[in-house]
């Protein structure tokens, strides 16, 4: 596409929405940004002036305007009012990640998407793929960093090639038109984002977008125990290669069995590499030596990858032990399935630390997985909820984190685990669930 000279609204600006600007700026496109914060509280304002942009609120006027093109931040609801008027308009909308894909020279792209595990898996990819190819490996996406910011850094409109790890978010598959991944999956699908959605329905199906224009050899890993991923994969046929992954059949194309990962039939990586704790995390292992290896990498670069991985940051990721008593910080569990994962890495002597921003979610199915906890604290907005729910009278209720963490203490012992596992966004009180961890850990170390 020649965008020069062609009329872009950026709807939403965050680091995406800028990274989506300076690519359009280079392009030669007339951009102009439709924000809800004022002028003011733009702090990158005069650099976006500096660079033509102009810069506009977002009344219903605004998306009147004569536009050859949007690209809404993902961030912006789908469901609104100003996405439907520009939709009945017939104006085309994309993402920033549908931007760099289609300003860019061919690349390698491995897409993480799922409910959960997206981050550890798509970090574990990433360091697999530094192992095999060096600097021409990239990590980008719903992890923090925009595709278009990659798309400047390394000159992605010239350099072809590179292999991009891909963390992708299903607000950012909405919009998608011809984004083609090498090799995607979906790791799971859960229950998540159906206040942004409309539904439970609209939020699987956007992840079905992953893979939607993927055909012949490219390949997409299926989770074979996972029946929403089975039921919309049905529904939503895939049309390239596929193979199937899981952790409680040998029924499946990539598992473990015998010591060993094995991938389509290939023993490719010894079990005893993996340092990472619970049984989520031997799937997420699978998934990214099965993504390796579709992208070409060899079995000593997975191997030396994995010996050395030990996850990422906020998600069951210790802090220390004190007293005997350990602290894992789970802030990233913003749903249910994430908690309920946190729970099933550990046996017994939990101290759950739950609530935040209230989403509405059913706290039904975590409630049968408190085998392990010793007790349940809640704090900000949905704590009351959600202690209400999950054990009743036997809980705590607290105003936030710091009060949560004093009444954890107050019943920990020696042997004990205190695990932050919010089960909901932070927005009430944090303004990602990054400084909501961060928080924590700040409070735990003090201790």
């Amino acid at each position: 596409m020649d965008f020069s000279g062609r009329k872009v609204l950026v709807i939403g600006l965050a680091r995406s929405g800028m990274a989506a600007i300076k690519v359009l700026k280079k392009l030669g496109a007339e951009v102009t940004l439709s924000e809800s914060k004022s002028r003011d509280e733009i702090k990158e304002a005069d650099a976006l002036e500096a660079l033509g942009v102009e810069i506009v609120n977002q009344d219903m006027s605004v998306f009147e305007g004569d536009y050859d093109l949007v690209v809404k931040n993902p961030g912006v609801p789908f469901r609104t009012p100003m996405i439907e008027r520009l939709n009945e308009r017939g104006i085309k909308i994309i993402t920033e990640i549908e931007l760099a894909y289609i300003v860019s020279k061919p690349q390698h792209y491995i897409a993480i998407t799922g409910t959960n595990g997206k981050t550890t898996t798509t970090t574990l990819v990433y360091e697999i793929l530094k192992k095999a190819y060096g600097d021409r490996a990239l990590l980008c996406g719903n992890i923090g960093i925009p595709l278009c910011e990659m798309v400047m850094d390394y000159n992605l409109m010239e350099n072809e090639g590179n292999y991009i790890a891909l963390e992708i978010s299903n607000f950012q598959l909405i919009n998608i038109d011809k984004f083609t991944p090498d090799v995607a999956t979906i790791i799971n699908l859960t229950p998540d984002h159906i206040d942004f959605m409309g539904g439970l329905d609209n939020y699987y199906k956007s992840k079905t977008e992953v893979y939607r224009n993927m055909t012949g050899g490219r390949v997409f890993l299926k989770n074979a125990d996972d029946p929403a991923v089975t039921e919309y994969t049905e529904k939503y046929p895939v049309k390239c290669r596929t193979l199937t992954f899981s952790v409680e059949s040998e029924n499946a194309d990539c598992i473990i069995k015998d010591g060993f990962v094995r991938i389509d039939g290939e023993d490719v990586l010894p079990a005893d590499c993996i340092k990472l704790v619970g049984r989520h995390n031997l799937q997420n292992v699978i998934i990214a030596v099965a993504a390796a290896k579709a992208a070409g990498v060899d079995n000593e670069s997975i191997k030396a990858a994995v010996s050395e991985f030990k996850g990422v940051e906020h998600r069951i990721e210790f802090v220390r032990e004190l007293n005997g008593i350990k602290y894992y910080n789970d802030s990233k569990g913003t749903n249910t399935d994430a908690t309920i994962t946190a729970l099933k890495a550990f046996d017994r002597g939990v101290i759950l630390l739950v609530g935040g921003f209230e989403k509405g979610l059913d706290m039904g199915e975590v409630k049968k997985h408190l085998g392990c906890v010793k007790k349940v604290i809640g704090f900000g907005a949905c704590g009351r909820r959600l202690v209400d729910e999950l054990v009743g009278e036997d809980g705590t209720v607290v105003e936030n984190l710091e009060q949560a963490l004093g009444e954890a203490n107050k019943a920990a012992e020696s042997g004990d685990t205190v695990l932050l596992s919010p089960s909901t966004s932070s927005f009430d009180q944090y303004t990602c669930f990054e400084e909501r961890g961060e928080h924590f850990k700040r409070l735990v170390n003090a201790l």
